[in-house]
């Protein structure tokens, strides 16, 4: 198997704070990894160098067997990104967010008008198509830069938090965009908190905590042992939900 990214004990610092501390990652091509970790842990730093957003303070990428030079319209070409807070034109309705995404890709715009129609189509969002931005629901806004990512057809992909506050309906048709993404061999990096979506699409999950790679597991092999991820996570990190209620909150009242 070919390697899509790999790290060589990748830091990053920010003052006397190093968020990311010696980070060794290889995820293959056509992989689903999902990268997990209680909250500071690292991942979206790690994600934001990954993607070319931040600089690394040492430390070495390489992408699709490449050194990692965010400035190489090779690799700007080669990644799908979706942030937890996907940056869209709020004044342009979908369609024409997404001719401009292709447009900025290079696309013809002939190519980037049809290839716009048929992940509207596929996402569900082709009923709305005078609808603004600013106008669209959470869950629609996801689906949107989730096409926006799709329509340049990446080989990889980067996906932070893509179920974070979407209804069901929207959330089903994301897992079976994503599933169908690895089976036509492209790769998909997922950042999130929820285990069981982790659990359910992800072939290996690293989990960072203290800004390293502190556990890596196949979900297969998981599984075989008759473990659950949320299992492995606490006993990786701590359990990070002990809750302690105060006594008066646990004092009955009297009738």
């Amino acid at each position: 198997m070919t390697v899509a990214i790999q790290t060589k004990e990748l830091c990053r610092d920010f003052g006397d704070n190093r968020a990311v501390d010696g980070l060794n990652l290889k995820i293959e091509s056509g992989a689903f990894y999902g990268l997990l970790g209680p909250n500071g842990a690292g991942k979206s730093t790690t994600v934001a160098m990954l993607t070319g957003s931040l600089r690394p303070s040492s430390g070495n990428i390489e992408i699709l067997g490449r050194a990692f030079d965010p400035d190489d319209p090779f690799f700007k070409l080669s990644m799908g990104v979706v942030s937890e807070e996907p940056p869209l034109f709020e004044r342009l309705r979908g369609p024409e967010q997404l001719v401009f995404t292709g447009r900025m890709y290079g696309l013809a715009r002939q190519v980037a008008r049809q290839r716009a129609g048929d992940l509207l189509s596929l996402l569900g969002l082709d009923a709305h198509p005078g609808t603004l931005v600013a106008d669209y629901s959470r869950g629609m806004k996801k689906k949107l830069a989730i096409a926006c990512a799709l329509i340049h057809a990446p080989r990889l992909l980067f996906f932070d938090e893509p179920f974070e506050g979407v209804d069901a309906s929207s959330a089903d048709t994301i897992r079976k965009v994503l599933e169908g993404l690895t089976r036509r061999g492209a790769t998909v990096l997922l950042t999130t908190h929820i285990m069981e979506v982790a659990e359910n699409l992800c072939h290996k999950v690293g989990i960072i905590n203290n800004g390293h790679l502190a556990h890596e597991t196949d979900m297969d092999s998981m599984k075989a042992q008759g473990l659950s991820l949320g299992d492995v996570f606490r006993s990786v990190v701590g359990d990070t939900n002990v809750v302690s209620l105060p006594a008066w909150l646990m004092e009955q009242e009297e009738t």
